[in-house]
């Protein structure tokens, strides 16, 4: 008899201590708080109990339940063929920008609203804002170039009372341009965060779909007929972009250095380990004051996060005593 695998919680105990995702999913319980993702729940082919990762109706209502449980989110949907994006690696680029923040601040760990993220591409699901509010307090300002996703994120702040005055979704009116256009006169941020679009073309994007989808699926479709390419959906924008990540970073550092002083911290997600060279060089040559890698892992996937600043040393030190003072964290 095939002993269940242990490999979900190996995978997940790779995730940030602070992380509530680091535990096996108890779908039990989840489905207790969100009684629509029983339908979804069923032995996997080790014994266990899971639903097929490959569905992205059994991929939204895991969010929802996932999202209502630890989050506190009563309501919360997205537009039809929107990116649904898995929630354990999200709310770890969220832990990690929290740790930045403490190592910036003598490891005081800034808290509360007077805290502000811009979360660029905030999408449709507005997660980033969902578990940065539950976990830190932070407020947030979420931009995207899609009015549909802008509409949905604003839908997600006024249905729940938790995430009231907390986020703010703005339309990039850009396709091409990042901050240009969207960071006010005088406005500032702690932190900036994004997960851009990995791929550069339509083709690409749906080639790597297919790949993870081949790699995810734990069973039958229950008989809801084919595999999507799109187990986790995605709209152009979210997906892909001309130049791919590599070219969406290279201008996300250029026009982060025509505003040295709206931010502390500028921050990316870097999927690919061979876009970073390019990201160091743009970055030397906007001239970033420092640096930072952080290495972020679930199971098999690698991932990072390349935070950077303009600030001089006392730039920094006035920006704490303003902002992340004793008082106000």
């Amino acid at each position: 008899m095939k002993k269940p695998a242990p490999a979900t919680p190996t995978e997940k105990e790779q995730l940030h201590p602070r992380n509530p995702h680091r535990a096996p999913y108890d779908f039990p319980q989840l489905s207790q708080a969100s009684p629509a993702l029983k339908a979804f729940v069923q032995p996997n082919k080790f014994g266990n109990l899971s639903i097929d990762f490959a569905d992205p109706a059994a991929v939204k209502a895991l969010n929802r339940a996932l999202l209502k449980q630890f989050y506190g989110i009563e309501h919360w949907d997205i537009p039809r063929g929107y990116l649904c994006p898995p929630i354990p690696g999200r709310a770890d680029y969220v832990h990690y920008l929290a740790d930045l923040l403490a190592d910036s601040n003598g490891g005081q760990l800034p808290r509360g609203e007077d805290i502000t993220v811009l979360d660029v591409g905030v999408g449709a699901n507005c997660i980033y804002p969902i578990i940065g509010r539950r976990e830190y307090g932070w407020h947030f300002v979420g931009s995207d170039v899609d009015g549909v996703a802008v509409r949905a994120a604003q839908q997600i702040e006024a249905s729940n009372p938790s995430l009231a005055g907390a986020i703010e979704a703005r339309l990039q009116p850009s396709r091409t341009r990042i901050f240009d256009g969207l960071i006010q006169a005088g406005e500032v941020f702690d932190l900036t965060m994004c997960n851009p679009p990995f791929h550069a073309s339509a083709a690409e994007a749906a080639a790597g779909s297919q790949r993870k989808v081949a790699g995810l699926g734990t069973g039958p479709a229950r008989g809801r007929g084919p595999r999507p390419t799109l187990n986790f959906g995605g709209q152009h924008n979210e997906l892909w972009c001309e130049g791919g990540e590599a070219g969406f970073m290279r201008r996300m550092v250029q026009e982060s250095g025509r505003r040295p002083t709206s931010a502390y911290w500028y921050t990316s997600l870097v999927s690919k380990k061979e876009t970073l060279p390019g990201v160091y060089r743009a970055l030397q040559t906007a001239g970033a004051t420092d640096v930072r890698t952080i290495e972020m892992a679930q199971g098999q996937k690698k991932s990072r996060l390349v935070a950077w600043t303009f600030l001089k040393p006392q730039q920094q030190a006035a920006w704490r005593k303003a902002r992340w003072s004793p008082a106000g964290a």
